[in-house]
């Protein structure tokens, strides 16, 4: 190993993190960004997910995310914790391993004989010689004696690939299969290209343009198809193209590599590489990330003398603000373009992507509309394009439409924004898309709502009519229709419109099965389906079984409780959830899905905190006067089931839902409905919070002893008791200071009139 600036600079910062672990509970924890952990969640498979996240080498929605491959090209799982080797750095815009990448290639460096082949070339790797950070990553590739750090920007990257002396070191460019074009330029020390490598949702005129720019002339250099190098050949337009570019180097030499991309063309590529890059150094554009990356972590400050939860914190927020991705660009005007993942054209305004709303819709858009209103409004507008480029709404966007998971949730983010007062985008364009979502299926399943005939006409869709995850899809189609309702309202909208979709919000009661008080298929006649398991994942409900959706009624609670014959039964069932043993029925997949494996190797009964559907579960208490079960096991969930350790989540981490859900949980409060304004009690992690809201405003949340109790004993919101187990949109936005006096016994007499619980559509007592 050899000495250089880099790791001068990394002791630096290794040294400022190591500072963290002697803080006191009486300051703020700084520098948040060290104690983020990108290895979190990697310790991932198939069978097993522990978050399916890989280390996303970032900024903060950047348009692309940079990472180490440890994996096969085009497989899902790039990076996994237990591998031993590398074959390449790659750029990589995907969300999840289930619906895989599209617009990746990848950089190396060897010595020796040139060798394209990525199992060939590979090189065994430790964590030990392994530094990750979200804007800086090094490893040593030990077949090589080669370091190799780099950073990223929104739209480009740095490289510093320091060699070994050799006269035989190389850099692998290496543009993917699926189709793609690369081209040396020795005269300007440059390689562009283009791939188009993808996993569906993309027009026919899709490219990924690149440029890699050398701080060094190459040698010699070669192209090739993948299966045989051509010396001194500078162009290759192949299924599989790629080069390499020889060195000869001296002990100790850094050789640069300057790489920007673009999905509108090779000379925007250019002028993203020469706006993000410029002339700045490898050091600049260390800092300089690190700085965004604790601009908006220092966002939310932290008190506590357990650094552990903080570093679990910190980790699961930096996950919170990867996604959605930014698919825009700015022009040589610096106008705001985008090339429409839609249409294939190139076109004015923003576009996102990388996302899908059945995970995100609960706590991700929630915390948007909190923290970061402009964001949010240029999401919308993004929304918007997607509707006049498309014909439709987004539920699983990535890059363009993909079928994957079920839901009507555009319409939940669309209301929750405008219903919480940001503004700025065209929401009757967004409520005209949503009208058209409730009529129809969309180009794929996902999009628009399968078996919207069935749901409008009977209001409910049946067990029977050989539609997948039915009565999973009328609960949350029921949900949807309360947040157009809702939103119909706030734009003065015909009243009969306001009553249809009021109306249909309560659909949840045509599948509530009185004989078992859980949700059940219901056939096209009217009778429950037969027999009926409440243990069978999938079927009637998706990823998940009926102990996990029954509790999918976001928007009525109090009319669900009152199903069950009222709060006592209603808390009896929460309770069962625990108390059931973590038996299941795999039969509808045939194997025993990760979901159902994450649920049972926990021990907290049915409860599958790894999968959405019954995330926001543990709140319900709050609604039937027993806070303090909610307070029992948000506690119990946000220590036992996510670490800041490879296997740190409990299932997948999912475009930052499951963080999600753990930062709101840490601060105290929960948007269990989005679409209703208001935030329900949990139990605060930190002692001591400073929340910086984006109208200028402080929020501080004090609970002292958080670090060791968890149950509420009394709590006051600006000086005055709190007489209620919710905080409202607009109470917190107004900043000031939430204090909870926490103890180690549960206060039972703590918000148990009806006057103290969270609102529903169905009034106590109705």
């Amino acid at each position: 190993m050899r000495a250089s600036s880099i790791f001068i600079l990394l002791a630096a910062v290794l040294f400022s993190a190591c500072e963290q672990t002697s803080t006191t509970t009486n300051s703020f924890l700084k520098d948040p960004v060290e104690l983020v952990n990108p290895l979190m969640g990697t310790d991932s498979e198939f069978s097993l997910s522990n978050g399916n996240t890989y280390p996303a080498i970032a900024r903060p929605w950047g348009m692309n995310f940079w990472a180490p491959q440890t994996n096969t090209m085009g497989n899902g799982w790039m990076y996994q914790y237990d591998a031993y080797k590398l074959r390449g750095f790659k750029q990589t815009h995907q969300p999840s391993p289930w619906i895989n990448d599209y617009g990746q290639f990848s950089v190396f460096a060897t010595t020796g004989k040139p060798v394209f082949n990525e199992k060939e070339r590979a090189s065994w790797f430790s964590h030990k010689a392994e530094t990750v950070k979200p804007y800086h990553y090094e490893v040593y590739l030990a077949d090589y004696d080669i370091e190799t750090a780099f950073t990223a920007t929104d739209r480009a990257a740095m490289f510093q690939f320091n060699f070994p002396e050799n006269d035989s070191s190389q850099i692998i460019v290496d543009a993917f299969d699926g189709g793609s074009y690369i081209k040396v330029i020795p005269e300007e020390n440059k390689v562009v290209g283009y791939t188009t490598k993808n996993s569906g949702g993309v027009p026919a005129n899709f490219k990924n343009w690149f440029v890699v720019q050398f701080s060094k002339p190459f040698e010699t250099y070669y192209t090739t198809d993948n299966k045989k190098l051509y010396q001194n050949k500078t162009e290759q337009d192949v299924y599989h193209a790629g080069a390499i570019l020889q060195f000869e180097t001296e002990s100790d030499e850094k050789i640069q590599l300057n790489i920007a991309s673009s999905f509108i063309s090779l000379e925007q590529a250019e002028l993203n590489l020469e706006r993000e890059i410029g002339s700045k150094s490898f050091d600049e554009l260390l800092v300089e990330g690190k700085e965004v990356w604790n601009k908006e972590l220092e966002k939310i400050k932290v008190q506590t003398s357990n650094i552990d939860n903080a570093k679990t914190f910190y980790s699961s927020l930096y996950r919170v603000l990867l996604f959605p991705r930014k698919f825009y660009e700015y022009n040589a005007d610096n106008e705001i373009v985008h090339y429409s993942p839609y249409n294939g054209e190139v076109l004015p305004g923003y576009m996102f992507t990388d996302n899908g709303f059945w995970d995100t819709f609960r706590a991700v858009f929630p915390f948007f509309t909190f923290m970061y209103p402009e964001l949010n409004s240029q999401i919308m507008q993004g929304l918007v394009n997607t509707y006049k480029e498309s014909g439709w709404l987004p539920e699983w966007a990535s890059p363009g439409h993909r079928d994957c998971m079920i839901g009507s949730n555009s319409a939940s983010l669309i209301a929750d924004s405008y219903l919480k007062g940001i503004r700025g985008y065209d929401i009757e364009t967004l409520y005209e898309a949503i009208l058209k979502n409730t009529q129809a299926e969309g180009p794929v399943s996902s999009v628009g709502r399968l078996g919207a005939e069935y749901y409008n006409d009977l209001g409910y869709i049946p067990y029977d009519v050989g539609i997948r995850e039915n009565t999973a899809r009328t609960l949350e189609y029921g949900y949807a229709d309360y947040c157009i309702a809702e939103l119909a309202k706030a734009l003065d909208k015909p009243e009969d419109e306001i009553e249809k979709f009021e109306k249909r919000a309560q659909n949840y009661r045509n599948v509530f099965d009185p004989e078992t008080n859980l949700m059940r298929g219901k056939n096209e006649d009217g009778t429950f389906q037969s027999p009926f398991n409440p243990y069978k994942w999938g079927d009637a409900f998706t990823e998940g079984n009926s102990w996990h959706y029954t509790w999918s009624v976001f928007h009525d609670v109090e009319g669900l409780a009152q199903l069950m014959g009222g709060h006592d039964g209603f808390v009896a069932m929460l309770d069962s959830v625990f108390e059931v043993p973590p038996i299941f029925d795999n039969s509808y997949y045939g194997i025993t899905i990760h979901e159902i494996r994450e649920m049972q190797v926990v021990n907290m009964g049915n409860y599958a905190h790894g999968n959405q559907p019954v995330q926001h579960m543990i709140y319900l208490y709050n609604y039937a006067g027993q806070s303090w079960k909610t307070q029992q096991h948000i506690r119990e969930v946000l220590t036992k089931l996510y670490q800041p350790t490879p296997d740190g989540y409990c299932g997948d981490e999912d475009n930052g839902q499951t963080s999600a859900w753990h930062v709101f949980s840490s601060l105290g409060f929960y948007p269990v409905c989005p679409g209703n304004p208001e935030y329900v009690i949990g139990s605060p992690l930190f002692e001591k919070v400073q929340i910086d809201l984006p109208s200028g405003k402080s929020l501080t949340i004090e609970a002292p002893g958080a670090d060791e109790h968890f149950y509420i004993q009394n709590a006051s919101f600006q000086g005055e008791k709190l007489d209620k187990s919710y905080l409202t949109h607009e109470e917190l936005l107004d900043g000031g200071t939430l204090y909870f006096e926490m103890g180690k016994s549960p206060q039972k007499n703590l918000w148990t009139k009806p006057e103290n619980f969270p609102t529903s559509v169905t009034k106590i007592n109705e």
